[in-house]
């Protein structure tokens, strides 16, 4: 049984994308390089201290899922097993931008199969979980792999987008089918990256209204939504069939869902006369962008994603709760609050594309496991609205019920 009416939540950052260095291929596990193998109990506990009933956190994937129909659950066993002792609620994140060696990258179409009958598996292993996020940022993990070149198969083109984004949306919607025939109460919270392109004179308003198309894709495949003619061209013309298309629009899935709305300082961009955008810095913030996405979909929301680099923390996370508190009040259903994550964490200065072992001070702990100064302002802030929030009104339940 959930047991505040309000999730305020944290998560264990558990990327693991492959990249090419030096010519040669290898793994980025964040668990690994912030030391979460070897301290998962302490981290666990720190959740505990915290206050925060809530985690996202998920099995490192690629290491679980070792052939078809096999998987090492010995890690996995372990870890959800404490979370459970510390009444710490799970929200199950499933694939966190990677795959297992042998399914190679999202360019294969046949791991859709392969991760629905893994997300069975784990159901079933943990009947009684009822949070999910089955793939984690879906546009994320398509553009940084398929268009940019930067992750997995490390491709940079519009067909190998949107082949990541049909497989990666197919195995979303396919994993959740198998979670609901173990558990019909499930309830998805699908963590997507909040984007939003700025034209930088008038030249630049028909790449930039294309790009505020297109970030909608993988929400609007995942929720069966129609896109514009010209995305749904655009989607022809690079790949996706019209059987492929109309197989989304047509798996609408019957439950609960939530939409994970993540927001950082790099999410809004800025599109120049010469086709390509740079980051534009915080211009509309979380409540703007998030209203743009509700207006969309209608859909009850969660901030599930932000955090921002020392010194500026203890104002980013003020900040971000004003917007998601104004956002509550003038009416929109809000059920959630994410800091991500609960340690600092390593390499994302360049977005994972270097194995450099760069400390990002992001956590509200650092890697010594020693709080950081937003640490205690979230601490703080989940001791002084908890109770506030206590009024069913501002909770999940009034959504899911």
């Amino acid at each position: 049984m959930m047991k505040s009416k309000f999730m305020f939540s944290t998560g264990i950052e558990n990327s693991y994308p492959t990249i090419f260095e030096n010519g040669k291929k290898i793994r980025i596990d964040e668990m690994e390089k912030c030391g979460h193998y070897e301290r998962w109990k302490e981290d666990f506990a720190l959740v505990k201290e915290m206050g925060i009933e809530f985690l996202r956190y998920g099995p490192p994937y690629y290491k679980v899922h070792e052939g078809p129909g096999k998987y090492d659950w010995s890690f996995t066993d372990e870890t959800f097993r404490e979370l459970k002792r510390l009444d710490i609620t799970p929200i199950v994140d499933l694939c966190h931008f990677g795959v297992p060696d042998w399914i190679g990258d999202f360019q294969n179409a046949d791991w859709p199969h392969y991760f629905a009958e893994f997300a069975g598996a784990f159901a079933r292993r943990f009947p009684d979980l009822q949070l999910y996020t089955p793939i984690n940022e879906i546009f994320i993990a398509a553009v940084f792999s398929g268009q940019y070149g930067w992750w997995n198969e490390s491709l940079t083109s519009d067909k190998a987008f949107v082949n990541a984004l049909k497989i990666l949306c197919k195995a979303n919607a396919l994993a959740m089918q198998e979670i609901l025939k173990v558990q019909p109460d499930a309830t998805f919270i699908q963590s997507e990256s909040s984007e939003y392109f700025h034209p930088e004179d008038p030249s630049c308003r028909d790449l930039a209204d294309f790009l505020n198309r297109k970030r909608f894709l993988s929400l609007d495949l995942c929720y069966s939504h129609p896109v514009s003619v010209t995305m749904y061209k655009w989607l022809l013309d690079n790949g996706m069939t019209d059987k492929e298309y109309m197989w989304f629009m047509n798996n609408k899935i019957k439950a609960k869902c939530i939409m994970g709305n993540d927001y950082y300082i790099t999410n809004e961009h800025l599109v120049l006369p010469d086709g390509s955008t740079r980051a534009s810095g915080e211009i509309f913030g979380y409540y703007v962008i998030t209203k743009q996405y509700y207006d969309r979909y209608h859909l009850p929301v969660m901030h599930t994603e932000t955090n921002i680099i020392e010194p500026n923390s203890e104002m980013w996370l003020h900040k971000e709760w004003a917007n998601l508190y104004r956002f509550k009040q003038d009416g929109f259903p809000i059920v959630g609050f994410t800091w991500y994550s609960l340690t600092d964490q390593m390499d994302w200065d360049s977005a994972l594309r270097h194995n450099a072992g760069n400390v990002n001070k992001l956590g509200l702990y650092d890697l010594d496991r020693k709080i950081r100064p937003v640490g205690k302002a979230y601490k703080h802030l989940i001791e002084v609205w908890k109770p506030v929030l206590a009024d069913e009104s501002f909770g999940i339940q009034t959504y899911l019920h």
